[in-house]
C-alpha cells in the first residue's frame, strides 16, 4: 500500500512538472535559457505571466528572440518602420511593466 502511495505521488509530481514546463510561453523558455542572472524559474514565470497580459502571441515569439540575440533588439529600436516603431512601444510598454510587477522576486 505505502508502496502505491508513493508511486502514485512521484507520478502525479512529475506531471505537474511536464504540464508546467509544456504551458510555458515563448518569454518564459527563452528566459530559462539564457544565461542571464538572476533567470530563475519564478522570475521567467512572473515576466511570462506580464507578457500574457500585454503582448500577442506573435509579439511574444518575437520578444522572445530577443534573449538569445539583443542585437535584435537594437535592429528594432532603430528601425524606421511603422510596424517595428509599433512593435517597439508595445515591447517598452511590457518591459516596464514585467519590471514594476516582477521586482523583488
Amino acid at each position: 500500500m505505502k508502496t502505491s502511495f508513493a508511486v502514485a505521488a512521484l507520478s502525479a509530481c512529475f506531471l505537474t512538472m511536464i504540464a508546467t514546463t509544456a504551458s510555458a510561453g515563448p518569454i518564459e523558455r527563452a528566459c530559462l535559457q539564457s544565461d542571464r542572472d538572476g533567470a530563475s524559474r519564478a522570475v521567467c514565470s512572473c515576466i511570462q505571466q506580464v507578457a500574457d497580459q500585454t503582448l500577442g502571441g506573435s509579439d511574444q515569439r518575437r520578444a522572445a528572440k530577443f534573449f538569445g540575440n539583443p542585437e535584435k533588439a537594437n535592429t528594432v529600436w532603430q528601425s524606421q518602420s511603422r510596424s517595428d516603431d509599433a512593435f517597439w512601444e508595445r515591447y517598452k510598454s511590457f518591459g516596464s511593466q514585467a519590471e514594476s510587477y516582477c521586482a523583488g522576486i
